[in-house]
């Protein structure tokens, strides 16, 4: 049977970003859902309680 070929050297990732990616993206999703909240909540201030979950509601039912 073949055998798998593998590098005589593990590759290492020596670069000035290297272990920052995971961090980054954390920090870009936190960013992203703040947004969000900040946007829903904004909406329900400016709108009120009732047709907030009106929106939300009609957007769920146009979902599914």
């Amino acid at each position: 049977m073949a055998q798998p070929v593998r590098p005589a050297h593990p590759l290492q990732d020596n670069s000035s970003t290297a272990g920052r990616t995971p961090s980054v993206l954390l920090l870009a999703g936190t960013g992203v859902g703040g947004l969000v909240v900040i946007g829903a909540l904004a909406l329900w201030f400016h709108y009120g309680t009732q047709v907030f979950f009106e929106m939300i509601r009609t957007g769920f039912f146009a979902c599914f």
